[in-house]
């Protein structure tokens, strides 16, 4: 038996041959034999009787199977060759094969004209590119050999929705695709990426705000600008590393507005920048400052002037009443943001609704909104800047700090309609100016009839049209109506009447029950909105508190050694610092910011006048068709 597998040349499976030697005497069983042989289907090979003969045939056989090798040599080495040779242009044949199947199957989608001569398509067009569409489509002419049909490029009307198409270059792309994944614009929908491009970095910030941690974001950044070129040329299939290096600019906008942050926090990895001198002075002597774990200041005696950018870095030595400093003005500015924010998204509305003229809009929802929301929350915001103002330690009763009444506590009793109390006597009154108890009165009573004004005004002017309409005098017959060609009487067209947001053949009730969860939905969602937005406060806090545990818990119980055991113990400490800052306070927490700053624009700023009803425009392109193969290819 042959040890080694024979290749089958039929089928290429391996097959296993034994080799025998039968001896026989006389005709008659050479005969038995060979029929036995052939219903095994073995192979019957002569051999001769002289040793010599069987010598010569061995020789012979020997120089065939050499001769073989020596062919099969030559043909694998000539096959290497072609294939190598077809390998460097094996990638220009697919582009050229998906290219002109790309190209086929669009003419597959055209339509023949009456005289088979030409091609007819409709396809969606920029206006704006019209110019060079008719420049490409005389030049493919030209080059195509001279054809006798001129190419027409005729601009059609038509009652279906167009797709939306946002023109972007490499800085403006990922933020339009942070509102693309919310949904795509309707057609001449206003479009929120512009103010994105501000309000996304600023938001992020307001959460993320630390120079040191602000700086490392927007180095990473600009290192990813910096070398666009040969990283985009690299073509990595890593995720994560696609999702960071299509957001660069994001990330690198984050940073810098995170620095401002930072610097107005004054906070730079949990410490602060004495830059201009603090505003404060000590007027405590030696031994009372050394023998005392905490002492206070009256800002009467110690407070001079205000550190003229950002926080003072006194706050920085005062662990006890840092944090409750710090929540009370996050907290009020968050407030401030996110109001200021949610006005700005309803008047953006505004201009949907002058653009597809839905007056009725303007009057029953944009106008009831506005009030709303000025005369409660905005009115809030008043407050905080008029207890600002107002209300100082320096100042004699009854504007003194422990004079200044809660804005929580007046924003409920104004709610509530209850009168509010004095702090104590020396106070004199719980109102922050004359006359607040009566203005406060009036603007929720003009905030609460804003409510039925959103739920019933649309649909009931509504109706009313549609009674109008169903009692329209039917106008006489005169010849002057008649068709020029067959005297038939042209039928009367309608009144072209104003849109009304597209209820024009929506059922009453229906309209009544999405009239009713609008204005449920806005009104109940001004007040979880508005404190939607403390999340600023939350994850600023939270983020400050972690900077400051890293570095109490981790740095600086190696800056504390002493010696040359402190200096190598610095070393490693600041390295395990160093992991846990990049790895948890800029990544963790930074992901974590930039969630939350997604969800404030997805659900708190676009809630307020983007629909996002719309489909994106998908220009035929060799670039996308490539890219598309070649990740089907990959995966």
């Amino acid at each position: 038996m042959i040890e080694a597998p024979l290749e089958d040349p039929s089928n290429g499976d391996n097959v296993y041959k034994s080799v025998f030697i039968i001896f026989f005497q006389g005709d008659q069983l050479k005969t038995r034999v060979k029929k036995i042989c052939e219903g095994f289907r073995a192979t019957l090979y002569p051999c001769p009787e002289a040793p010599a003969d069987r010598r010569e045939m061995a020789m012979g056989v020997m120089t065939r199977i050499e001769d073989l090798n020596t062919v099969l040599g030559q043909t694998q080495d000539h096959r290497h060759r072609v294939l190598v040779a077809a390998a460097k242009n094996l990638k220009n044949w697919f582009v050229k094969v998906r290219k002109i199947k790309a190209i086929y199957h669009t003419l597959n989608l055209f339509n023949l004209d009456v005289t088979q001569k030409c091609l007819i398509a409709e396809c969606w067009v920029p206006v704006l590119d019209l110019e060079s569409i008719q420049m490409a489509l005389r030049r493919g002419t030209e080059r195509s050999g001279g054809s006798s049909v001129p190419p027409i490029l005729n601009r059609m009307e038509t009652y279906e929705d167009p797709p939306t198409y946002n023109r972007t270059n490499k800085f403006t792309k990922a933020f339009q695709a942070l509102i693309d994944a919310y949904g795509v614009a309707s057609y001449r929908e206003m479009n929120p990426a512009p103010y994105t491009i501000i309000t996304f970095p600023f938001l992020f910030a307001v959460m993320f705000g630390d120079l040191g941690h602000g700086t490392i974001m927007a180095l990473f950044g600009l290192w990813m600008i910096l070398k666009e070129k040969p990283l985009s040329a690299k073509k990595s299939d890593n995720e994560i590393w696609n999702i960071f290096f299509g957001g660069r600019y994001i990330i690198f906008l984050m940073g810098v507005f995170s620095m401002y942050t930072g610097l107005i926090y004054n906070d730079i990895f949990s410490k602060s920048l004495n830059i201009f001198g603090s505003g404060w002075t000590i007027n405590y002597n030696e031994s009372t400052i050394m023998t005392n774990k905490a002492l206070q200041l009256d800002p009467r005696d110690a407070f001079h002037r205000t550190y003229p950018l950002g926080m003072d870095p006194v706050w920085q030595v005062a662990p006890l009443n840092k944090i409750i400093f710090m929540n009370g003005f996050k907290m009020k500015l968050s407030i401030i943001l996110g109001v200021i924010h949610m006005i700005f998204g309803v008047v953006v509305g505004l201009f949907n609704h002058r653009y597809f003229k839905n007056t009725l809009n303007i009057y029953a929802e944009f106008i009831p909104q506005m009030i709303f929301l000025i005369f409660l929350f905005f009115y809030m915001t008043l407050l905080m800047f008029i207890k600002w103002m107002r209300y100082s330690a320096s100042n004699p009763d009854p504007k003194s700090s422990h004079c200044a009444p809660s804005i929580l506590i007046t924003f409920i009793n104004m709610v509530l309609f209850k009168e509010s109390t004095v702090l104590t006597e020396s106070c004199e009154t719980p109102y922050m100016y004359s006359g607040q108890a009566g203005i406060q009165r009036l603007l929720v009573l003009s905030a609460f009839v804003c409510v039925p004004w959103m739920l019933f005004a649309k649909p009931i002017i509504i109706m009313q049209e549609r009674k109008k309409r169903q009692h329209q005098p039917i106008l006489p017959y005169s010849g002057e109506g008649q068709d020029a060609e067959n005297g038939q009487p042209q039928s009367i067209q309608p009144a072209v009447t104003e849109s009304h947001g597209g209820h024009d053949n929506e059922d009453m009730s229906e309209i009544f029950i999405h009239q009713g969860i609008h204005t449920i939905e806005y009104v109940l969602g001004s007040v979880s909105h508005t404190a939607s937005y403390l999340r600023l406060w939350a994850l600023s806090l939270a983020h400050a508190q972690l900077a400051e545990v890293l570095w109490n818990m981790v740095l600086q119980n190696g800056l504390k050694t002493g010696g040359a055991i402190g200096g190598v113990a610095l070393w490693a400490i600041f390295a395990f610092w160093a992991i846990l800052t990049v790895g948890i306070l800029v990544l963790m927490e930074g992901l974590s910011a930039f969630l939350h700053t997604l969800r404030l624009h997805w659900v708190e700023f676009q809630s307020k006048f983007y629909a996002g009803q719309g489909y994106a425009f998908q220009p035929f392109a060799f670039e996308a068709i490539l890219e598309g193969s070649g990740s089907s290819t990959e995966e």
